[in-house]
């Protein structure tokens, strides 16, 4: 049963990856695209904790956090170059 509900969220996260990807492409301007990649990093995790959990192991979580912190980075850099134009002052 656990293994039914895993597929159902994984196709449900997977949809919502391809979503991203059109709302990164089509955005009518750059802050949709940068929600829409940082929602993309997010649903990602959340792939990755399903598979962890499906495989049984905790390598992947440790991967969701590292991958969790570099989004949350790269999400902060890009919004102060949007309002800035330099990252570093």
């Amino acid at each position: 049963m656990i293994e039914a509900a895993l597929f159902f969220a994984a196709i449900c996260y997977g949809l919502a990856l391809l979503m991203d990807l059109w709302r990164i492409s089509v955005g009518p301007d750059a802050a949709d695209r940068i929600l829409a990649l940082d929602t993309m990093v997010i649903n990602f995790i959340a792939l990755l904790v399903i598979y962890g959990i499906a495989r049984g192991t905790a390598i992947y979580f440790e991967a969701a956090m590292l991958i969790a912190m570099v989004g949350f980075v790269s999400t902060v850099a890009y919004c102060r170059f949007l309002l800035r134009g330099d990252i570093i002052e």
